[in-house]
């Protein structure tokens, strides 16, 4: 598993971070972080005025970090204050 920076998670969700879950809405149907807004990974690129809506940091999320990841460098392309955060359960512990 690749090594997620939990201090910097920690620090953006004392910042009121947004958490972002890009998984399916069938995984998220199964357990997310409560509160989390869901946009599917394939869908980010259409949404990315609804993120930038937010006003706020970001945490993306999934199941293994990949898919995250993946949203992750999308989105600060796009200029989102956005980290890793990983798998969901990851962000879920600090909550």
């Amino acid at each position: 598993m690749a090594n997620f920076d939990n201090e910097k998670i920690q620090e953006y969700l004392k910042n009121g971070a947004v958490v972002l879950d890009v998984r399916t809405d069938g995984e998220y149907a199964e357990g997310h972080v409560a509160g989390s807004e869901h946009i599917v990974l394939d869908r980010i690129p259409s949404n990315i005025d609804t993120v930038k809506g937010y006003g706020k940091q970001v945490i993306a999320v999934c199941r293994s970090g990949a898919r995250s990841g993946q949203a992750t460098d999308f989105l600060k392309q796009q200029g989102i204050d956005i980290i890793n955060g990983g798998p969901w359960e990851n962000v879920d512990q600090y909550l």
